[in-house]
């Protein structure tokens, strides 16, 4: 029988805001991920990057008076998380008596130059400032737009596009059909555009859901599992008639996204990755779950997944 094949999204809990907290998360991260190749998965991992993207970003800015591209600061990030993704996966497997290669694919993302985010920055990324600050940075980088963050400071704002293709999808296609474990996509991946040809590094962030469901999609991939903080999606979340979901279609997910049933900023996104991967490919699934209950949540025993229909 054909293995599954699996991309697995791991959210902001599965990793740490400084080296040694990261290598101690990563060590637990790893059990369910391998738990999951030991059940005769094939498996990709993607993750975010938003903290470890912005220590990155501050040490070049305290270190120098040259600022770095975000996209550059965005492979370095792929690289750090992926080492150490990959180092705490191949323990597990060596612990667990099982043979596969572990590797980290730096990762490109393509986006369209025309999407409407580029005209709209709407993502914060970086330091807080002082409203003079931010104004004497806006001066000394035209190109920078500064926005205010719900009373903390100023900060930079960057463009949040889609993603439209994985520049790197057949050499991480290849590797899994060779029996490797690939880390891919880091951080919704490094955004890309086509100017004359040519691919160019550009200033955006890429949703790390939207960017792990095109790799899903790309790489024919036969389930999406998005891990978060919490077990199931709900409904009515913080109201006494809160409910979980179990399994459900799509259209009434998407009948409970325009009832503004899921929060914009954390689950909304989530569950738009996990519906347009589904709609994607016949017999597609995704399951949106905790860490924790992943593999429960892979023998359909607990967390959210979302089918046809």
């Amino acid at each position: 029988m054909k293995p599954q094949k699996i991309v697995v999204a791991l959210g902001g809990n599965a990793l740490g805001k400084s080296v040694e907290e990261q290598k101690a998360l990563v060590a637990k991260t790893a059990v369910p991920i391998v738990d999951l190749i030991e059940a005769g998965c094939d498996v990709i991992v993607a993750h975010g990057n938003g903290p470890q993207v912005g220590m990155i970003r501050l040490a070049f800015e305290k270190s120098s008076d040259q600022p770095v591209p975000f996209a550059e600061c965005g492979a370095m990030s792929q690289g750090y998380i992926g080492y150490h993704l990959q180092n705490a996966l191949r323990n597990e497997l060596v612990r667990r008596g099982l043979s596969k290669a572990v590797g980290t694919v730096v990762t490109q993302v393509e986006v369209d130059e025309q999407d409407p985010a580029f005209a709209d920055p709407s993502k914060p990324i970086g330091s807080f400032y002082s409203e003079a600050e931010a104004e004497q940075l806006r001066k000394a980088n035209p190109d920078w737009v500064m926005k205010e963050d719900a009373g903390r400071g100023w900060r930079r704002v960057v463009p949040s596009p889609k993603p439209v293709d994985i520049v790197e999808k057949e050499l991480i296609s290849d590797l899994v059909k060779a029996g490797h474990l690939v880390i891919a996509t880091g951080g919704g991946g490094i955004p890309v555009v086509r100017r004359e040809g040519k691919l160019v590094g550009v200033d955006a962030v890429i949703d790390k859901d939207f960017a792990s469901a095109k790799l899903a999609e790309l790489v024919q991939a036969d389930k999406l599992i998005i891990l978060t903080a919490v077990e199931k999606v709900a409904i009515n979340f913080g109201k006494p008639e809160e409910k979980g979901l179990g399994r459900e279609t799509v259209s009434a997910m998407e009948a409970y996204a325009a009832e503004g049933m899921f929060a914009k900023g954390s689950m909304l996104p989530k569950v738009q990755a996990a519906i347009s991967f589904v709609k994607s490919g016949k017999g597609h699934e995704a399951l949106i779950t905790s860490l924790e209950k992943a593999k429960e949540g892979m023998e359909g025993k607990t967390g959210t997944t979302i089918v046809e229909g």
